[in-house]
């Protein structure tokens, strides 16, 4: 049983966009005015995404989506408040989780790709549970993302834990693969239960 176990955030704890939020986005990007469908859109906008995560300026990472698209964004500072709301809701269940294991005094650690912009949104409606984490490492805050194995590695320094004494969970196949590469132990994430069985709770 390991009692160093660091979280994901997006898809993990926290949701990922609905489907009525990306149209809110793919209206304030201007894209039918535009010509721009909405798939070729999105490739942009993860296309470009991982300089973002890593610390770029949301003036700069609109500025890259609309010069791969060969657009001009009617709206920048609406369509980053529409981007900025997408990525705020969370799953209670796995809230809950994460209360439950810290008061059985397992150390927490939370590893995320995110943007500047929204941290300060995301603790003001979230921090009671943040809290609860020994250590959050933000790839915008230390310049780069999973899965660059030194995130990995900052994040372990960060909690004061060797690799091989923490277990990680995200639903990427590419981070869990990239935490094991670095001695992790790592799980694709598939539910709470799924952490539960995983980490002997």
């Amino acid at each position: 049983m390991s009692d160093v176990i660091v979280f994901d955030l997006y898809g993990v704890i926290a949701r990922t966009q609905t489907d009525e939020a990306r149209r809110e986005i793919e209206t304030r990007a201007g894209l039918a005015e535009a010509g721009v469908p909405a798939p070729a859109f999105w490739e942009a906008y993860w296309d470009r995404r991982p300089a973002y995560d890593a610390g770029q300026s949301s003036a700069d990472y609109w500025a890259a989506v609309a010069g791969r698209l060969g657009i001009a964004i009617p709206d920048v500072p609406a369509l980053v408040e529409a981007d900025l709301n997408s990525w705020t809701d969370v799953d209670d269940a796995m809230v809950a989780l994460v209360g439950e294991l810290a008061d059985r005094g397992r150390t927490l650690g939370l590893l995320s790709n995110i943007i500047t912009d929204l941290i300060p949104r995301f603790e003001a409606r979230h921090g009671s549970w943040l809290r609860r984490f020994a250590a959050l490492t933000y790839s915008c805050r230390i310049g780069v993302a999973k899965p660059d194995p030194r995130a990995y590695l900052i994040c372990a320094e960060r909690l004061g834990a060797a690799p091989a004494d923490i277990v990680f969970f995200d639903d990427n196949a590419a981070n869990v693969a990239a935490a094991r590469a670095v001695g992790m132990r790592a799980e694709v994430f598939t539910s709470p239960e799924g952490v539960r069985a995983a980490v002997g709770a």
